[in-house]
């Protein structure tokens, strides 16, 4: 196996893995007023597809071995897409040292393997204005970095790596990696848009400290049900990805919102999201 493909298939590993004991994070059938959805992990449209196509470039390799089955199948889809039913040779709980050592950025891997993958898309200037746009029903302190929700709702858009940096790094509301604040009960939505041309992003809430770990998914699951995205691909001549995610706000605490692909939050992909009675 040549080292590309090597790379690629730890990339995929890597990623997945933050899918084991959470529920699939986007629901495809849902439609946004304004951009739309990524697909579920369900097995079927044109992402599924797509899924299988592009695995279907690594098979029969030693080291998935008798698993590459159920990496093409239905259930390695889930599984990729934040699904329960991971394969069993990933059960260990802890990547083998040579993945782990890796010195090529999975991010940069899947987001080419995944840049053509249907969905939704924005245009860069689209995306830009998102990224500076304080959302509807929300207080903005500058000084502090915080963007305050006092509804029952709150909606804002997340530039992953957006154009004129810094570079991995959250724009929201024309601010870097700001700290959100809402209440419990508050129906959460994030629109997620991929402005890095080279590598793939996502957005995931998850225990406060994630940050620390290379690999954050590996030591705390996503701290709210349905508050995870694990990734989008690079942008094309169509327009940069798009994924929305939805999630209630639950138990008031600090937690944290980051990219969980391997090494994005160390690098600065990370901010604070806070939970109020």
């Amino acid at each position: 196996m040549n080292q590309k493909r090597l790379v690629a298939l730890i990339a995929v590993a890597a990623l997945a893995i933050g899918g084991l004991g959470v529920g699939v994070a986007v629901a495809a059938s849902h439609r946004s007023a304004s951009l739309g959805t990524v697909a579920s992990g369900t097995a079927d449209g044109s992402t599924y597809s797509y899924y299988q196509s592009m695995m279907g470039r690594y098979g029969g390799n030693s080291m998935m071995g008798g698993s590459y089955g159920s990496m093409m199948g239905a259930s390695g889809y889930a599984w990729m897409m934040g699904g329960t039913n991971a394969p069993g040779w990933m059960h260990g709980g802890t990547l083998p040292g040579y993945m782990m050592g890796t010195s090529t950025d999975p991010g940069k891997v899947m987001g080419r393997l995944f840049a053509n993958a249907p969905g939704p898309r924005v245009s860069a200037s689209a995306a830009a204005t998102l990224g500076n746009t304080v959302p509807a029903g929300a207080t903005v302190n500058a000084a502090q970095n915080s963007l305050a929700f006092v509804g029952s709702a709150a909606s804002f858009a997340a530039l992953a790596s957006p154009s004129g940096g810094p570079d991995e790094t959250f724009r929201i509301a024309g601010m870097v990696n700001p700290t959100i604040n809402v209440k419990t009960g508050t129906t959460v939505t994030i629109e997620v848009v991929n402005a890095d041309p080279d590598t793939a992003h996502g957005l995931v809430v998850t225990a406060n400290s994630s940050a620390t770990s290379w690999m954050p998914m590996m030591t705390a699951s996503p701290a709210i049900t349905g508050s995870a995205l694990w990734f989008l691909g690079n942008p094309t001549s169509a327009g940069m990805h798009v994924g929305t995610l939805h999630f209630t706000a639950g138990s008031a605490g600090t937690y944290q919102y980051l990219c969980a692909v391997p090494g994005h939050a160390q690098k600065g992909m990370v901010g604070t999201f806070v939970v109020t009675d």
